[in-house]
């Protein structure tokens, strides 16, 4: 089921579909702040050069992005290095299912930010709407735990995107071409973060 209300007009057209995939690609190259991104990369990079961890959440298709960024943060991306403390908060269906089943899903990734966060750690959440309870919820945690928020959503008017320190937000209202550019932004945040780890010092 789509994370947001919007329904999307797909073109039964392979063409046409990519056209308007690259057109996405190159609102978001147009509006997409380049400031924000080398904040997000500094926050993740101070936090797992520290030891602290980097937390990554979502719903649905988001959070089978989100376990894509911890599989390229602990594994590998292009270069061999020491694994990096990435943790996927949307990956262990015992603490999903219980949490949810005794207590509310609404809660269910601000209590793991409750078990794993710690100041200097940083949260990574992505969500199309930008306005799903539960990753508000987490986001509410980190903040009162003094954790860095980073936020990859849709429209930059949703709510995701004013709690977060650093909010990417792709302009567009269709759940997968918003996926489809997350995808983007986070393979270029995993490049960034482990050429930064890896490079040694200038000077």
């Amino acid at each position: 089921m789509p994370e947001t209300a919007v329904a999307a007009s797909m073109s039964t057209d392979l063409r046409a579909y990519l056209v308007e995939s690259s057109a996405v690609l190159t609102a978001a190259a147009d509006s997409i702040s380049q400031a924000a991104m080398d904040g997000a990369v500094q926050a993740a990079v101070t936090a797992l050069a520290a030891g602290k961890p980097l937390l990554v959440c979502g719903n649905g298709g988001s959070a089978s992005d989100a376990m894509h960024i911890t599989g390229e943060l602990v594994g590998r991306f292009l270069r061999d290095r020491r694994a990096l403390r990435a943790i996927c908060l949307s990956d262990n269906p015992a603490v999903l299912t219980a949490w949810s089943n005794d207590q509310s899903y609404e809660t269910v990734f601000a209590r793991q930010v409750e078990a794993y966060g710690e100041p200097g750690a940083v949260l990574l959440g992505l969500s199309t709407s930008g306005s799903s309870k539960n990753m508000l919820a987490a986001f509410r945690e980190a903040r009162r735990m003094g954790l860095k928020t980073i936020a990859f959503t849709g429209a930059s008017d949703c709510p995701l995107a004013s709690l977060a320190d650093f909010a990417l937000s792709v302009p567009s209202r269709s759940t997968p071409l918003i996926q489809q550019v997350h995808v983007c932004l986070y393979h270029y945040l995993c490049g960034r973060i482990e050429a930064l780890l890896t490079e040694p010092p200038r000077g």
